[in-house]
């Protein structure tokens, strides 16, 4: 137990260090102006690790799996969808475009109503082979990331320009009003998940185990879905979508603290989370010199990843 507090103090400390690196280095002009809309980025980038990471490791404990996520199961491709129809049917000069707060609601609402779609077939039983899951999901993803090809291809060269700024995760234009809309909803997430770790930590034993412990495993699975969809969809809809983040911040903090606690776990990949996106933001700004984008680079780093996942997973099921 002390190692593992000596751990998330060395993360938070790393975190910190990106933090106070990223608000503060190389500040030209007015103070008072530059550093406010820096903390701006800085919390959009926490909120955004925090949700991702703990809705990740929650979802991957309903699944028994270590290799499916939320985005994996097509959340991002959906949330294309979304802006590309109101590109595609409304236009850039659309109420939904222009107005921060409907175009927010409406992905929400989308994203969560897909993922329950989605659960409610897939998850009914909890009998579906893990692999027929992860291919149904990717199936999904890509039959959406075509619709969505397809409607860029036809729509106006200057509504494309527009979307383009959709398609990519990104934190130099966060709306400073939204954040705190998804601080809200993150602290609400919070307040319900802090109630179930217990159970999580019991239900990450199996099914039939969980059960016959006294766990309504029917119920919390569907609670943990919702919870996680709405985690993903809010993040998602506040910076844009950054599809195989979730999988290396869960996968890295199993590993490095190699516990079955969901508290650790959580604690520890939301800290992962921060040091990844705060410092790779801080490196993009001042060593790329933003030549690249941050999503670019986890996507790349994330795909590497997830092969090397699934191999491992396929070795060991040989």
């Amino acid at each position: 137990m002390r190692k593992t507090g000596l751990k998330l103090t060395i993360l938070a400390v790393l975190a910190i260090i990106c933090i106070a690196l990223y608000g503060l280095y190389d500040i030209k002009g007015s103070f008072d102006y530059a550093f406010p809309r820096r903390m701006i980025r800085v919390l959009a980038m926490i909120v955004t690790g925090v949700a991702i990471a703990y809705s990740t490791v929650v979802f991957q404990t309903i699944t028994h799996n270590r290799i499916l996520t939320p985005s994996v199961m097509g959340l991002d491709s959906m949330y294309m969808v979304v802006q590309t129809c109101i590109y595609f049917f409304l236009g850039s000069s659309s109420i939904l475009v222009l107005n921060k707060y409907f175009n927010f609601t409406i992905s929400i609402a989308a994203m969560v109503l897909f993922a329950l779609i989605l659960y409610r077939f897939l998850f009914r039983a909890d009998k579906q082979p893990i692999y027929l899951l992860l291919l149904i999901g990717m199936v999904l993803g890509t039959m959406l990331g075509s619709v969505t090809s397809f409607m860029q291809v036809v729509i106006d060269p200057n509504e494309y320009t527009s979307l383009q700024n959709k398609m990519f995760a990104s934190f130099n234009n966060v709306n400073g009003d939204l954040v705190w809309v998804a601080v809200g909803i993150l602290a609400i997430a919070f307040i319900y998940g802090y109630t179930i770790l217990n159970k999580l930590d019991v239900m990450s034993l199996g099914r039939d185990t969980a059960i016959n412990l006294g766990i309504n495993y029917d119920r919390i699975v569907m609670n943990v879905l919702i919870l996680s969809s709405v985690l993903i969809a809010t993040s998602t809809a506040l910076v844009g979508p950054i599809l195989f983040f979730g999988l290396i911040v869960a996968n890295l903090s199993y590993q490095f603290f190699a516990t079955y606690k969901h508290s650790v776990l959580i604690v520890g990949a939301s800290l992962i989370s921060i040091i990844a996106l705060v410092g790779g933001q801080f490196i993009v700004e001042h060593l790329f010199e933003f030549s690249t984008t941050l999503s670019v680079i986890i996507n790349f780093i994330g795909g590497v990843y997830f092969i090397y996942l699934l191999l491992k997973e396929s070795r060991s099921a040989g």
